[in-house]
């Protein structure tokens, strides 16, 4: 079945013939210059009216060709079942200043946390095709960067774009969850998946862990928590070398409580690559199922009219110079 998407553009098709008969004055009559010479024959009248004859026609055809490719013609295929699945997600990332600690490696360089996060999650997100993400950012409080969308590009550069500091260097983990919460409220089919990402303890905001695990169970979110940190890097001191431990505060109990009591996991990601296996193991979360939908494959058709119409321009501007060409020899030839 074709179909035009543009079907008003046929009232494009009149244009020439009406630019015609309202602006006479662009179209000066023809002064005819007799010149003893140069007779006018019968013979050369009928021939210039029959040039200007199929001139007029070649025009019109090739005119309306050129509109019948703005009406963009289109084949519309067989209805074709397809179902709209997804997943639907928010990043909560901690912003505290802990975060800055350069207790990772990239490529065998040392780096902070919230590069390794950022170089980590960029990936993550990059796989995220067909998904919803939304991206929360917290430190002293918290705050939407990014609402629920399927623009993952934005997504990815707005994380890029996050600076430790930006709102503070204290942790305010419930604010975070309630935040994130609150952004599934009004939503229906979806997986309601918080994927929280910290280093600390909660130690600002004004809703406790406890509450926003209360308001996660009651609204069926689950909460992956992932606790980042080594657990012993070598620094020098005074009296040389040293073993420390760079994750001390962080509140595996708490986070293993949010993530146990919603369903979720609890995930402790030591190094790079402990990060990448925790997001392939994210990668398996089911994805939502909505009523499936009806739709109709499509093909542009417009550059069959379009290029017929090149076509025969190219042909109306090469006829008079292949005439002038072999017009003589045949001449010759008689």
């Amino acid at each position: 079945m074709i179909e035009f998407a543009w079907w008003w553009a046929a009232l494009l098709w009149p244009l020439p013939w009406l630019v015609w008969q309202l602006l006479p004055a662009a179209h000066p009559p023809l002064v005819a210059l007799r010149l003893p010479v140069l007779p006018v024959t019968a013979e050369t009248t009928i021939e210039r009216s029959s040039r200007l004859g199929w001139r007029k026609w070649l025009a019109g055809l090739i005119w309306t060709l050129l509109v019948l490719s703005l009406m963009q013609p289109q084949w519309l295929g067989e209805p074709v079942s397809a179902r709209n699945e997804g997943r639907e997600m928010i990043l909560a990332i901690d912003l505290s200043g802990s975060m800055e600690i350069a207790d990772m490696e990239i490529a065998g360089e040392q780096v902070d946390r919230l590069t390794m996060v950022k170089h980590v999650m960029g990936d993550f997100i990059a796989r995220r095709v067909g998904d919803r993400l939304g991206l929360i950012l917290f430190a002293d409080t918290a705050y939407v960067q990014a609402p629920m969308s399927y623009d993952r590009d934005s997504i990815k550069q707005l994380l890029d774009e996050a600076e430790l500091r930006l709102i503070g260097e204290r942790t305010a983990i419930g604010d975070a969850i309630a935040l994130s919460v609150k952004r599934f409220i009004a939503r229906e089919q979806s997986n309601k998946i918080i994927i929280l990402l910290t280093d600390g303890q909660n130690t600002a905001g004004n809703v406790s862990p406890e509450q926003a695990l209360q308001l996660a169970q009651y609204h069926g979110v689950k909460i992956y928590a992932i606790g980042v940190g080594a657990e012993e890097v070598i620094v020098e001191g005074y009296f040389g070398q040293r073993r420390v431990n760079p994750s001390r505060d962080l509140d595996e109990d708490m986070l293993r409580n949010l993530a146990n009591s919603t369903g979720g996991e609890y995930f402790r990601a030591r190094s790079t690559s402990e990060l990448e296996q925790i997001y392939q193991r994210l990668d398996e979360f089911e994805p939502i199922q909505a009523e499936s939908q009806q739709r109709r494959p499509q093909t542009a058709l417009f550059f069959w009219p379009l290029g017929l119409a090149w076509a025969m321009m190219l042909l109306a501007g090469l006829l008079p110079w292949l005439l002038r060409r072999f017009r003589p020899a045949a001449g010759g030839r008689s």
